[in-house]
């Protein structure tokens, strides 16, 4: 009869963390919300669910019990890379405020293609306090300032630039007709790396590849692995990635390429 009760607990809780994903990756933190607390009812020390919380808690701008759930998953694993680097960058929020207005891009947007696509650490960046209120995944812009090209949020807040090199080129390219899109890739530690793709490649600029293989040397990745990149957990341990709870991003130094799966692991995965 035990082993029944346990085995019909696992399905449940299974169920649940199914919902729980589904629910972050439409952006539905409310009900996000709820359905981690139920996990946690019956099983309070879930880390995961925890983690989970943190984030959604974090998304509808209720930092303070979101670094209350993200200190009892170091209470429990004081070893958890998840929580200890959202507890970090949550301490540069001071106060409640409403969450700033952001847009998830479409996860399709992260798979690589050779010269159209590269990741780029921004340089002059903003303040903590301002790098903390973006996570992975969200959209931003980028606004041509004479030959610098700038980092902004959908409300226009500035995050930092691009390194010269690679900004040059793009502004040629982007004054020339070129389009892209840009979205965080990673925030940890005040180096927010940004996700950058060619959307449209005008005429005048045919046979100009917007990130050249040599780019590298001049701070971008041009080639990221074919692989689909999730949102919303920006490292992510493997036992996750097996589980494929919301993980984060593998970078595999050996082949210097980054191989994106799913991001900021920390927010929705197990």
């Amino acid at each position: 009869m035990a082993s029944y009760q346990t085995e019909e607990r696992s399905k449940l809780r299974r169920r649940w963390v199914d919902q729980a994903i589904a629910l972050a990756m439409q952006n539905r933190w409310e009900e996000a919300v709820k359905v981690n607390q139920a996990i946690l009812e019956l099983f309070p020390d879930d880390t995961d669910a925890l983690n989970r919380l943190g984030r959604a808690l974090t998304e509808l701008g209720r930092y303070r019990e979101a670094r209350e759930a993200y200190q009892k998953t170091i209470d429990l694993d004081p070893t958890n890379t998840i929580a200890r680097k959202n507890l970090s960058r949550l301490a540069s929020l001071k106060v409640e405020e409403a969450p700033p207005p952001r847009e998830k891009v479409d996860p399709r947007m992260f798979i690589a293609e050779t010269g159209k696509t590269g990741v780029v650490s921004l340089v002059h960046p903003a303040p903590p306090e301002v790098l903390a209120k973006v996570t992975a995944g969200d959209q931003l812009n980028l606004r041509i300032d004479g030959r610098m090209l700038k980092v902004e949020t959908l409300a226009g807040e500035y995050l930092g630039e691009l390194e010269p090199k690679v900004a040059q080129r793009l502004v040629d390219l982007m004054r020339g007709g070129n389009q892209y899109v840009a979205a965080v890739m990673a925030n940890e530690d005040g180096n927010l790396r940004v996700f950058i793709r060619e959307t449209y490649q005008s005429p005048a600029n045919v046979g100009k590849v917007s990130f050249p293989i040599r780019g590298e040397a001049a701070g971008v990745r041009p080639y990221i692995r074919e692989t689909l990149l999730k949102y919303e957990l920006e490292e992510e341990e493997e036992s996750e990635l097996e589980e494929a709870e919301f993980g984060g991003e593998a970078e595999e130094e050996a082949e210097e390429q980054i191989e994106i799966t799913d991001l900021d692991e920390e927010n929705l995965g197990e």
